[in-house]
C-alpha cells in the first residue's frame, strides 16, 4: 500500500502504527539518558543511519558535511568510544534528560512510519548545565516483530555554530 499522508488519512493518534513508532523514540530516549548504548544499538535496523547534519535544509547527507553521519559499523565504534573509557567522551560523559514531543506523522503504511519532532535536551557536565534543542526526523520499520530505527536525523537549532565534544549521543 502507498505511504498514506495526513490530508488523506484522518486521526493519526488512534493508528496503532504510530503509538508503536511513538514508543520507540521515547524508549530510544531513555536508553540514551541511561547511556544503555548497547541496547540502544539494538533498536537499529540493519542499515540504519543515524545523522547530524551541519547545514539545516540537506537531505542529502551522503554528500554534505555532517557532525555524525553513522552506519552500523560507525554507530558500533561510537558506542565502543563512548563505553570504552579511554577517551575523553567516556571519561567526562555528561548526564542527560531527554524530552521528545510534538509529533508529527509525515507518512505512514504497513512496514513503516516517518515522524518528525522537537528534542530537548538537557545535560550536565564538568559543573555546567546545558540546553541543547532539535528538530529530529525518524523512519521506523513495522514490519517485524519489534519496531526498529531505519533513519534518525537530528537538526540541532545551532548546528551551524561551533560544538564542543559532547560525551554523548543526540
Amino acid at each position: 500500500m502507498p505511504a498514506e499522508t495526513l490530508a488523506t488519512t484522518g486521526p493519526v493518534l488512534s493508528d496503532p502504527r504510530v503509538h508503536r513508532a511513538i514508543e520507540l523514540v521515547w524508549h530510544e530516549a531513555r536508553l540514551l539518558d541511561r547511556k544503555q548504548y548497547t541496547q540502544w544499538d539494538a533498536l537499529w535496523a540493519p542499515g540504519g543511519l543515524y545523522v547530524i547534519p551541519i547545514d539545516p535544509d540537506t537531505d542529502d547527507f551522503a554528500s554534505s558535511l555532517n557532525m555524525v553521519y553513522d552506519d552500523d559499523r560507525m554507530r558500533r565504534m561510537r558506542i565502543e568510544r563512548l563505553t570504552g573509557g579511554f577517551s575523553i567522551s567516556a571519561s567526562a560523559a555528561a548526564r542527560t534528560v531527554r524530552t521528545v514531543s510534538s509529533f508529527v506523522v509525515e507518512s505512514r503504511d504497513d512496514e513503516s512510519v516517518e515522524l518528525s519532532g522537537a528534542q530537548v535536551l538537557v545535560g550536565h557536565r564538568r559543573e555546567r548545565t546545558f540546553v541543547l534543542a532539535a528538530d529530529v526526523t525518524y523512519r521506523i520499520l513495522l514490519d517485524g516483530p519489534e519496531p526498529l530505527l531505519a533513519r534518525k536525523v537530528v537538526r540541532l537549532i545551532n548546528s551551524e555554530d561551533a560544538v564542543n565534544a559532547s560525551g554523548f549521543l543526540l
